[in-house]
Formats: structure tokens, C-alpha cells, sequence
């Protein structure tokens, strides 16, 4: 679909609904993406989307740059060798100094407040950020 024929839909929609188009990111591959895309705007954290990583590939989310979101389907990552496959590209991204997570689709979709919790917690843990919507700086907790 092209942005003029996403202009088109959203033209023939009631005008309330019109707002949302802005909302739109043809960058997502999934549903579970634009889920936490939405999530990671809400939070007011900087993220950008499909960023590419020297020696790693193409992760689905980047925040604040450095932690990786990788959004997990039954579909896509089912399987032992997809499994040790996901494992190793965790371990290159983490030599290169990223952190990653990775929610499953059902998740994602269902408890979303859990997944909200823990990128809060795994930004305030390791390193500063500011969150403008909230008007606060999360700070990392003291080393054990």
C-alpha cells in the first residue's frame, strides 16, 4: 500500500478517526510491532524502528541507543535452530554494549502493562533517560 492509497482509506473515513493516520508506520512487520511502538511513544523514551547493527543485522526496536526490543512470534522464531539463532544474535548485540529483550507476541498483545513495566525497569536500571512526558529522569539503582 502506498501513502497515497493509505491518504485515500483514511479520506474516506468519519473525520474523528482521521487523527490517527499520523499514528501510522509502514516500518512495522507485525502486529506485535506497532503494539509496542505505540507503547514506546506513550512512553516518551527516543526509539527509532528496523535499525540495522554492524555485525548483528536488522533489530526491530532501538531505545534510547542501546536496548534492543525484539518482538517474538511462534511463527518466525519457533524451533531450536531459530531459537539458538535469536541466542547468538543476543550475545553479539550484547558485546557491542546493547541490552535486548525479547516479548512474544502474546505478551505483547495481552499484557501490555507487564511489558510497559519492564522497559521502565530496564531503563531505569542501567542507564539514565529522560522521559519528557512524564517530566522525569529515570536514573539507573545502585550496583549490587
Amino acid at each position: 500500500m502506498t501513502e497515497a492509497d493509505l491518504d485515500a482509506v483514511f479520506a474516506h473515513l468519519p473525520r474523528r478517526y482521521r487523527v490517527l493516520r499520523r499514528l501510522v508506520d509502514g516500518r512495522a512487520e507485525s502486529g506485535p510491532e506497532t503494539f509496542v511502538r505505540l507503547l514506546l511513544r506513550s512512553l516518551g523514551v527516543p526509539f527509532d524502528c528496523q535499525v540495522r547493527i554492524d555485525g548483528v543485522g536488522r533489530v526491530d526496536f532501538l531505545v534510547a541507543g542501546w536496548l534492543v526490543i525484539e518482538c517474538d512470534s511462534r511463527a518466525h522464531h519457533a524451533g531450536w535452530e531459530a531459537q539458538r539463532a535469536d541466542r547468538a544474535r543476543d550475545l553479539r548485540l550484547a558485546a557491542r554494549g546493547y541490552a535486548c529483550i525479547r516479548p512474544i507476541a502474546a505478551d505483547i498483545l495481552t499484557d501490555a502493562p507487564s511489558l510497559r513495566q519492564a522497559v521502565l525497569g530496564i531503563l531505569a536500571r542501567l542507564r539514565p533517560v529522560n522521559i519528557p512526558d512524564a517530566g522525569r529522569t529515570v536514573r539507573p539503582a545502585r550496583a549490587f
